[in-house]
């Protein structure tokens, strides 16, 4: 993560056992940290955990240099990532809400003396400060209330088109969003760094006649901060209202690896309320296995995750069976009838079915038309409301395909 931050890393140190409440190391081990720094010219140290505003403090006057923990790293990597709006508000608030939590803490070490890592707070006093950053926290949350209202719109009117609701969730770097490019022929950043994608994107896609509206998100990480998890949650709710998730896997990492992000991944997917929709497992990157390997991997990824496809995104290889696995899940077509009499609002419906629906046959009849159809669900029940609406009469007349059970 330090290298994705644009770091380079010059030295790594290494403890074991519970944290301690001064430096979060023992103290010969930040005396080993600040005989490092010096050494090697260091001008950042970075925690894999996360420290507390004293430990920080500490730690700082110690080395002589600016500490940071895992928690500001992954800001830091964010704001490099971020290309809209919405990911720069959600990131600025996650910022800001680790300010409000630790800012009294903070100016008061501030105001003993200025360690690196503390400058920039001037005279501030401890409540004016605190009411400073409570202000910038309430007005992004407004913003991003405004920004999640469009959101739900947008989710509402793709549910009224009865289009069906793909999102692709994964650790990040796992390949979702080529992934989403082979699949929808789009252009979106791809890029071997953590957290290239930081916004969702939505596109429609075609499967086998049909329209699929397929998101790309946010990718996953392990220990992601809970402040984190709370900023991003519009970025992620769109997960929640999927119809179905393709969690993209990257396959060709080593086993224990593998393992780890599977649990991390299940793990974000309930904390975010998600668990209950059907699953997808794709298994990405399989080009860069052997046959033999692969086969292992797959043995070994049945006993956590259900329904296992193989694919590269890259090169494209096994789309048409993931698209196929799609289709069997999501899809089910009601075939139905439905007479209506001939009017200015009879003929404007059926021109809306057959922008929505595949029409079999239609019927002109003196005074009223026939129209055979089929369409999914969705589809089918807002027909039915219009055209008893219209005083006509609407017949079911079968089901076909079935939703395969996860």
């Amino acid at each position: 993560m330090a290298k994705a931050a644009g770091y380079e890393v010059v030295g790594s140190l290494q403890q074991t056992g519970r944290p301690r409440s001064k430096y979060h190391i023992g103290s010969g081990k930040a005396k080993e940290l600040a005989e490092m720094v010096a050494e090697l010219g260091a001008e950042k140290v970075i925690f894999g955990n996360e420290l507390k505003v004293v430990q920080m403090y500490n730690l700082a006057k110690i080395t002589g240099v600016e500490v940071i923990d895992r928690l500001q790293l992954i800001l830091e990597i964010f704001r490099r990532r971020a290309t809209t709006e919405e990911a720069n508000l959600q990131i600025e608030l996650a910022r800001l809400r680790y300010e409000l939590a630790h800012a009294r803490e903070k100016v008061r070490l501030a105001r003993i003396s200025e360690q690196p890592g503390f400058m920039g707070l001037g005279k501030y006093e401890v409540d004016v400060y605190h009411e400073a950053v409570r202000r910038q926290v309430h007005s992004i949350e407004e913003k991003l209330s405004a920004v999640k209202k469009t959101r739900k719109l947008h989710r509402v009117r793709r549910r009224n088109l009865g289009f069906p609701l793909v999102s692709l969730a994964g650790y990040t770097n796992s390949g979702k969003s080529t992934l989403f490019n082979a699949l929808t022929e789009e252009n979106v950043p791809v890029d071997s760094r953590l957290f290239t994608t930081l916004s969702t994107t939505t596109r429609a896609v075609k499967i086998h006649g049909e329209k699929i509206m397929l998101t790309d998100t946010v990718g996953f990480i392990d220990r992601l901060p809970l402040t984190l998890v709370e900023a991003f949650h519009s970025t992620l709710e769109e997960t929640i209202f999927s119809d179905l998730i393709l969690l993209v896997i990257d396959v060709s990492e080593p086993m224990e690896e593998i393992e780890r992000k599977i649990l991390c991944c299940l793990d974000t997917i309930r904390d975010i309320g998600a668990t209950g929709i059907p699953i997808l497992t794709v298994l990405n990157k399989i080009d860069l296995l052997t046959k033999d390997s692969l086969e292992q991997r797959m043995e070994n990824v049945k006993s956590y995750l259900p329904n296992l496809i193989p694919v590269s995104a890259l090169y494209k290889i096994n789309l048409n069976l993931l698209k196929q696995k799609m289709f069997s899940h999501l899809v089910q077509h009601v075939k139905s009838f439905f007479t209506v009499p001939i009017n200015p609002e009879s003929l404007s419906l059926l021109s809306w079915v057959f922008d929505h629906a595949k029409v079999r046959g239609v019927e002109y009849k003196k005074d009223h038309l026939n129209v055979l159809f089929k369409a999914m669900p969705q589809i089918a029940d807002r027909i039915r409301y219009d055209v008893e609406k219209l005083g006509g009469v609407f017949k079911l007349e079968e089901l076909e395909g079935v939703r395969a059970s996860t």
